[in-house]
């Protein structure tokens, strides 16, 4: 366990706000707190310098700490009244690991009686009702099964599909106030619960003489709340974000789409890995001035014997008061949906560089118990759709090393720590800009990016929500000016539970570069209004129509140069020669702190077939010939790419004006603003780049080309 660290109650504050702060700190020791105004979050000695204001508060100082757990493994509890007398447990069941330990299906704690329905280590299926225990065949992994358990004149039976087994001697159901938990054994109190099933669960009901309770998967799928339709409306609290909107039983491939048949999407994918919001209290919560500048921010805590950590989170300006004409967007559904992501053996991979740099050492796959990423795989084997904010993201941190950058000055930065060089670099050129999350847009829509002439989407923002994309071009059709410093970016829809507000829910369905797929059947989203989840290209809305260009290329982190096209001489584009001459040919971005250059690692490219405009320029190409540099599965129809290496192998830098007087001006690269800060942003790349915010502000209209 880590032995310090925290989360906030949300994302993003407006000054004169508030935001709480949830702390865990080992054997209770207390910890030391202060704020920073994070400027350059990148902890290189040899990259722009890790650069931070101290702000003070009134919570500054020490605090009593407290010892927290984390304790995954997904599970749904429902409270119920049974009567004395004859008592029947069912269910049906898909165990994806049997034979992987004890596990529980269904536990009925009565007073004095436990009636549970189990999994033995070797798979067995067994029921049991106190000191007796009925045991039946093994279950197959990833089959159906129903199971039915009855307790009744002293014998209590088991029926596991076609297989029948009882046991004499049994002890009467006393009835009276029970506690169902479903895919999980009994917890007492604050303990966590133990013995939790992996595998889909569908039908859960309690029998007497009458029906008792019967929980019906298929209802209220995009809740945290599972209904039960017998006559005490007994309905099961789901915990732990477990996923819904999944195969059951019944489905055959008729249905694709659980709105259109929900009986065939009655079951619920239980996990003992699942992790939501672990529930800590607040520790603190504070009440940020109305004169702190927009930006991002960290709670910096530390403790006597050494351990730390900075807890980030980003300032807005007050309600209706904002400062400037640009504001940049950090993207907070990207870093929560890679967040926590376990890579085995990266945090002994860079302990001795972040200890040479002062770093922050702690990694996720130090703190398995803080969950895993969307980027994992579960424990058994299927793919991790549902990531919540409410736990420590380890790997979404200032002053943090996110891999080994193999160029001799690379930071591997990631995340916060690579667009916080966007910030710093606005603000040594001297243009002042107001921060908004990826939340912000979908809490709030277009009414969020309106008060700003210009928006900054950063270094890899890779998901959005229906609403967000909808807000997003809402805002570009009353002239706003768009400006995409990055690569791989509006590639996967992401959807938010209304339910469950911290949860993120992205399912990886009809291709994309993806480490795994949903399964077929499961291709829509549990979460928002269950609509088509996957690639924004497969749904309609490709990031070549948004902004100019979309995901082609992926390699590993490396950076190449750009060079400009003949598209720069175009008058169109006279606002970007400003103060560097460019000829067609010439490279720039030949330096960098991520990769080494500009043009790398995960690249998007022009193509008018997959949406973007017509009238697009490409003013600068960065190619990338090197055989790790592949294209994206989806562009593959069959084994040979249909377009030359250096059409696909690329970053396209386009620009292309709207016809409500905006511009758009994408980079295509996710290691671009690893080179804004070289030499101290006196860089081609860097005038350039400034030349495009300086326009983009400026409010002459843009017109489009005749």
């Amino acid at each position: 366990m880590h032995r310090l660290t925290g989360y906030t109650d949300r994302w993003s504050v407006r000054a004169g706000g508030s935001i709480g702060f949830h702390v865990a700190s080992a054997e209770s020791q207390p910890f030391t707190l202060s704020f920073k105004r994070i400027h350059c979050a990148d902890p290189n000695p040899k990259g722009p310098g890790y650069r931070a204001t101290a702000m003070a508060s009134k919570l500054d100082g020490t605090h009593k700490g407290f010892s927290r757990g984390a304790y995954p493994g997904s599970r749904a509890v429902a409270t119920v009244e049974v009567p004395a007398g004859p008592l029947t447990l069912s269910g049906t069941a898909f165990p994806t690991t049997p034979g992987r330990g004890a596990q529980t299906l269904l536990a009925l704690e009565l007073p004095g009686l436990l009636v549970s329905l189990e999994l033995d280590a070797a798979g067995q299926v067994l029921a049991r009702a106190g000191s007796t225990v009925v045991t039946g065949p093994k279950l197959a992994p990833r089959a159906w099964c129903q199971l039915v358990a009855t307790l009744a004149n002293g014998t209590l039976t088991l029926k596991a599909g076609a297989a029948t087994a009882n046991a004499a001697g049994a002890p009467a159901n006393p009835g009276g106030t029970a506690r169902l938990t479903m895919a999980a054994g009994p917890a007492a109190g604050d303990a966590p619960a133990t013995q939790h099933f992996n595998g889909k669960l569908e039908a859960p009901a309690l029998h007497g003489n009458a029906l008792i309770a019967a929980w019906d998967f298929a209802q209220n799928i995009p809740t945290q709340t599972a209904p039960d339709l017998g006559p005490q409306a007994a309905h099961a609290r789901l915990i732990n974000l477990p996923t819904r909107a999944v195969t059951g039983a019944l489905w055959n491939g008729s249905a694709h789409d659980w709105r259109a048949n929900p009986s065939h999407y009655a079951a619920i994918h239980f996990h003992d890995d699942d992790l939501g919001d672990v529930g800590w209290p607040q520790s603190f919560s504070l009440d940020v001035p109305r004169d702190w500048p927009s930006g991002l921010y960290a709670a910096e805590i530390t403790r006597a014997d050494g351990a730390e950590d900075m807890i980030p989170f980003f300032v807005r300006p007050a309600l209706g008061a904002p400062t400037t004409a640009v504001a940049l967007v950090f993207p907070t559904y990207s870093y929560q949906v890679y967040s926590c992501f376990v890579r085995p053996g990266r945090g002994a991979e860079i302990a001795a560089r972040a200890k040479s740099w002062g770093a922050l050492l702690e990694t996720p796959d130090m703190n398995r118990q803080f969950g895993l990423s969307t980027y994992n795989h579960h424990s058994d084997g299927s793919g991790v759709s549902i990531t919540s904010m409410l736990r420590p993201q380890l790997d979404t941190r200032p002053r943090q090393i996110s891999l080994m950058d193999p160029n001799a000055e690379g930071s591997g930065t990631g995340r916060i720590g690579c667009d916080s060089y966007i910030l710093e670099w606005l603000d040594r050129i001297g243009i002042g800009c107001d921060v908004l999350t990826d939340h912000d847009i979908h809490e709030e829509g277009a009414a969020a990016l309106a008060p700003y002439r210009s928006v900054i989407f950063a270094q890899h923002p890779e998901y959005h929500s229906w609403k967000m994309l909808d807000s997003i071009e809402a805002w570009l059709g009353t002239g706003g000016r768009l400006i995409y410093l990055g690569g791989n970016g509006f590639y996967w829809r992401c959807e938010p539970s209304a339910d469950a507000p911290d949860a993120l829910e992205v399912r990886r369905a009809e291709g994309g570069i993806r480490v795994w797929e949903a399964n077929p059947g499961e291709y829509h989203h549990a979460f928002g209004d269950g609509g088509l989840a996957g690639l924004w290209r497969r749904v309609g809305r490709p990031a070549h129509a948004l902004v100019g260009n979309g995901f082609s290329c992926q390699g590993r982190h490396l950076g190449f140069p750009f060079a400009f096209t003949d598209g720069i001489n175009d008058p169109r584009v006279e606002f970007l020669r400003a103060g560097i001459a460019p000829t067609p040919g010439e490279k720039f971005g030949d330096r960098g702190y991520m990769g080494g250059g500009a043009a790398g690692f995960e690249l998007d490219s022009f193509d008018v077939l997959r949406g973007s405009p017509a009238h697009g320029l490409i003013v600068a190409k960065g190619i990338c010939l090197h055989d790790d540099f592949c294209p994206v599965n989806e562009d593959m129809l069959t084994i040979r790419h249909p377009k030359p290496r250096e059409d696909w192998a690329c970053a396209d830098m386009v620009f292309f004006e709207t016809a409500s007087g905006g511009a758009v001006f994408s980079v295509g690269s996710m290691t671009y603003v690893g080179s804004l800060l070289v030499d101290g942003a006196n860089n081609t790349l860097a005038k350039l780049t400034a030349n495009v915010v300086r326009r983009f502000i400026d409010p002459a209209p843009f017109h489009l080309p005749t």
